[in-house]
């Protein structure tokens, strides 16, 4: 096409490219190009949180991201976080307090949970709160997540 463009990033660590438009979702490179499916495509509106990665280190909804946005950039999903068979703290708190049931929207949560303690490591309940609000969780389990989160920030939840 002649929209197409080659852009570099870098996914989990890794030096990787794409030729793609470059208005295209990042979610959808992500999953249909890397093969990546940590990331859900919820409501495609940058509403539910389902499809949060890092990007530069920052909580972004990747189906509305562009592409373009992530040029020469640091990319984290969920796929990248745990250190081999070691899980990130954040992921080692949502299990300890079972902070899941059916696990569609916790790699979103759990991303956005990272980049919430990297930016501030003991967060208030009422940040916590507020950093949340646009997570949705289909079951209900919002006292756990907020456990879990406190779980985390008390265990160094920080990424290395």
């Amino acid at each position: 096409m002649a929209n197409e463009q080659t852009m570099a990033f870098t996914v989990n660590g890794q030096a990787r490219t794409v030729t793609t438009d470059p208005g295209r979702p990042l979610l959808e490179v992500l999953r249909e190009e890397l093969r990546l499916t940590g990331a859900k495509l919820g409501c495609g509106e940058g509403r539910c949180g389902t499809c949060t990665v890092l990007l530069g280190g920052n909580a972004v909804r990747s189906c509305i991201t562009p592409v373009a946005d992530a040029e020469g950039k640091a990319i984290l999903t969920i796929e990248g976080l745990a250190a081999g068979d070691k899980l990130h703290p954040v992921q080692g708190a949502f299990l300890a307090e079972a902070a899941f049931q059916c696990g569609f929207c916790t790699p979103g949560m759990v991303l956005e949970v990272v980049a919430l303690l990297n930016e501030k490591p003991n967060p208030t309940d009422a940040e916590i709160r507020a950093r949340m609000e646009g997570h949705l969780c289909r079951c209900c389990g919002y006292p756990r997540i907020l456990n879990a989160v406190r779980r985390a920030a008390q265990g160094g939840g920080k990424q290395p």
